[in-house]
């Protein structure tokens, strides 16, 4: 029988770790009115939304107390650890700033074009005629996530947001039931925990409401939903992305996706995914390549595949004589709608954007959905602190309604079971999501249930033959993970939480699966797995890996695929500018 990663659960306790009582003597508390975790879209499209109510109504913001609103960023700076497609509708935009003109927007201005393909194989390329309705994106705008991410964190701090940069969010702080505040992370540690000469230990910030909008893989979003019980039956599911930017020669006049090649498509290996080529301007490109975490070959990698796609002659020829200037990856949740936790909310809490599962895979949306969320927790945090005692918000279910009667949820449901049929290979999963766009998402109607990447059973394949990295078009790892500014000190706290020996089946999908080269199955496990003179390896042999924590971009993929990502010491990881 093959191994499957949940098999080796990591060895974290949420409960025990990630939620408690407040612990600062009661004159040390930070007090403020509104916490939010995470300077993504969500979390300042919340912060900005609070403080243009707080605006209408002066006395309620005096009883926030000096900071009404304090927003914690576990990245270097505001967009440092944002990264996306970003192909952003543009209707939150437009309700957050209703005076602003579209031309003030920092993006790269609307969609006129759009181009899909069917790659075949590493040669041919078949232009999609009709283009599937979930690759329309006309009117829809490109931009940099982590620009955008800088400008609306300008906007938040000129409104009056307090903003904690490389602050990480370590606990959710709970009191008698109901979310209290949060406990940032210490700094200054050492890589056996031990307090270093800089030591600055965490603290705990009360606040009477509490906005989770994490992103992807959140540890506090996973351990509050686990802690309240208020997850889906159905397991959120993950795509990974890996995606970079190039300065070209020539401008890209329309938005590229593409299907089919470097993924296998024999349903045995359960290679979901495809890739995006965007115009930034007329000098540069974005582009990546997103696959699912419920492959099954433990020698695939998404890195090595993207780097693969590139030697296509049609990708080739849009970034002949460029250069890249950036690189980064992340993982995207897909479950979809059935994995939506099944509340939204928590006493004195709200759960906002990726975190809460607020994307569209079929569409590859989610900017729009996580900037809505932040603003509608924005209201109905303010409509209970108005109606409310002034101590404290319990009942967050209007922030629930408000989503539910929105497009975040209309969207989604049409494409609820967009994500599963691709379990059974690519052909009969991309008829059965054809069908499901055509029909509005009453074919395949019902409730198709998800599952936990980590359950699939893994095999070990034969070698991939990856190009070898040239160092001008297809990159390794590490060079990539320089390219992302990662500063991490390389005796930081180990934030990574894995068993400490695994089959080596699970081992490889580790090893290669990290974008950042973190997991290293040492050459002499590798010597003595190998079952018979063949060189055939046994999978079943445990090993123990080597990891480079420093190395870690954050993506969240290990937490998807067995093992968990804790929070690192703050201002740790990328430091993406462009991505």
């Amino acid at each position: 029988m093959a191994s499957a990663p949940i098999e080796f659960p990591p060895p974290v306790d949420s409960a025990e770790e990630f939620i408690a009582a407040p612990t600062d003597p009661e004159d040390e508390r930070i007090e403020v009115g509104v916490v939010i975790v995470g300077g993504g879209p969500g979390g300042l499209a919340c912060a900005i939304r609070l403080m243009q109510l707080l605006a209408e109504d002066e006395a309620l913001m005096e009883s926030l107390g000096e900071v009404p609103v304090a927003l914690v960023e576990k990245g270097k700076g505001p967009g440092s650890h944002l990264l996306s497609g970003a192909m952003m509708n543009p209707s939150a935009m437009h309700a957050l700033f209703p005076d602003l003109d579209e031309s003030e927007w920092p993006t790269y201005g609307p969609v006129d074009k759009d181009t899909v393909y069917l790659l075949p194989n590493g040669k041919r390329s078949v232009p999609l005629h009709p283009i599937p309705p979930p690759f329309k994106n006309h009117g829809n705008h490109v931009t940099s996530v982590a620009r955008l991410g800088r400008w609306l964190s300008e906007q938040a701090e000129e409104a009056g947001v307090y903003i904690l940069g490389e602050t990480t969010g370590y606990r959710v702080l709970v009191d008698d039931g109901q979310v209290v505040g949060i406990r940032s992370g210490d700094k200054g540690r050492g890589r056996d925990g031990q307090e270093l000469s800089n030591f600055e230990p965490g603290s705990d910030l009360i606040a009477k409401a509490t906005v989770l909008a994490e992103g992807t893989a959140g540890h506090l979003t996973g351990a509050a939903i686990r802690h309240f019980g208020i997850g889906s039956e159905d397991p959120q599911q993950w795509e990974l992305g890996v995606k970079e930017i190039w300065e070209v020669q020539k401008p890209l006049d329309r938005v590229i996706h593409t299907m089919g090649w470097p993924l296998k498509f024999a349903p045995k290996y359960r290679e979901f995914g495809g890739s995006f080529i965007y115009p930034m301007g007329e000098d540069r490109v974005s582009m990546g390549l997103v696959v699912g975490l419920d492959y099954r070959d433990a020698r695939f990698s998404v890195h090595d595949a993207f780097q693969e796609l590139k030697t296509h002659p049609m990708v080739a020829g849009i970034i002949e004589g460029g250069k890249r200037v950036g690189w980064g990856a992340k993982t995207i949740p897909s479950g979809g709608y059935w994995a939506q936790p099944r509340q939204l909310w928590a006493p004195g809490m709200a759960l906002v954007g990726d975190g809460a599962g607020m994307v569209n895979v079929p569409t590859l949306k989610g900017v729009h959905y996580a900037m809505h969320a932040g603003m509608f927790a924005a209201e109905a945090i303010v409509e209970r602190l108005k109606n409310g005692s002034g101590e404290g918000v319990a009942d967050l279910s209007n922030y629930q309604s408000k989503v539910e009667a929105s497009d975040i949820d209309k969207d989604r449901y049409k494409t609820r079971n967009a994500r599963q049929p691709f379990a059974k290979g690519f052909f009969v999963g991309g008829a059965l999501a054809s069908m499901m766009t055509i029909s509005g998402g009453r074919v395949p109607g019902g409730h198709w249930a998800t599952h936990d990447d980590a359950t699939v059973p893994l095999f070990i394949g034969p070698e991939r033959e990856y190009p070898k990295p040239d160092g001008k078009v297809t990159f390794d790892k590490l060079s990539s993970v320089f390219a992302t500014g990662n500063a991490t000190r390389d005796d930081a706290p180990n934030h990574i939480r894995i068993q400490d020996k695994v089959p080596l089946e699970v081992a490889l999908m580790w090893q290669n699966m990290c974008p950042a080269q973190v997991y290293e199955v040492p050459d002499e496990e590798l010597e003595a797995a190998r079952a018979d003179g063949n060189g055939k390896l046994d999978g079943k042999r445990e090993v123990k890996l080597n990891i480079t924590p420093s190395n870690c971009v954050q993506c969240g993929a290990i937490t998807a695929k067995g093992g968990r990502l804790t929070p690192p010491e703050g201002g740790d990881g990328p430091n993406y500018q462009v991505t």
